[in-house]
């Protein structure tokens, strides 16, 4: 049996070139062209192994998630809902303002498209998104059940922390210092509905 060719590219590496180029762009903002004068490969050998532009940004996003955006996650392993609050207002700042990585958020930057090619990214950014929120939701749910959050919409409030880290995303691409974006985040965080508890 013939041996195929052997690849001549690491797509993982492929991943973290494509990641920051949608990061850095936007979907809208990148062409073929582009992925593959930043990645060295070639159209057809970008085409055979992720399929299209589309489904290689579905991959890249996937990637920012597990890693640059991996702050969202540990946040939500913190103990009490302040807690995961806070590490999301303050993950932002940090992540948001890595000088290793474009500034930003992927998921808010990637949506910044328009035209009947991006649609589909569109809607799967919002669905993503979407879903970050009814995790959350769900966690603040689970931490009024055990006391936490009386007389408030966990909904409410896990909106309202997205909203503030989607914020936060907006002022980093803007210019803001990560000294001030936590500023931001302690400011926003005054308006938390209880204290957080003292141990």
């Amino acid at each position: 049996m013939a041996m195929g060719r052997p690849r001549e590219f690491n797509p993982e590496d492929v991943l973290d070139k494509a990641m920051t180029l949608f990061w850095e762009h936007g979907y809208d903002g990148v062409s073929i062209s582009d992925l593959t004068s930043a990645t060295g490969v070639n159209r057809r050998s970008l085409y055979a192994e992720f399929g299209s532009k589309e489904q290689l940004f579905y991959k890249a996003v996937d990637r920012y998630l597990a890693g640059p955006g991996g702050f969202v996650g540990a946040a939500m392993a913190a103990p009490t809902a302040w807690g995961i609050a806070y590490a999301m207002a303050h993950g932002a700042a940090d992540a948001y303002t890595d000088p290793a990585s474009p500034r930003g958020c992927l998921l808010v930057q990637g949506a910044l498209a328009a035209g009947e090619e991006a649609a589909p990214i569109q809607a799967d950014l919002a669905d993503r998104r979407a879903a970050g929120v009814k995790l959350l939701t769900e966690r603040f749910a689970m931490a009024q059940q055990e006391g936490e959050l009386p007389g408030v919409d966990p909904q409410v409030i896990a909106r309202w922390i997205h909203a503030v880290c989607q914020g936060i995303s907006i002022q980093a691409c803007s210019g803001a210092t990560r000294e001030e974006l936590h500023e931001v985040a302690d400011r926003a965080l005054k308006a938390w509905p209880e204290p957080p508890a003292r141990e």
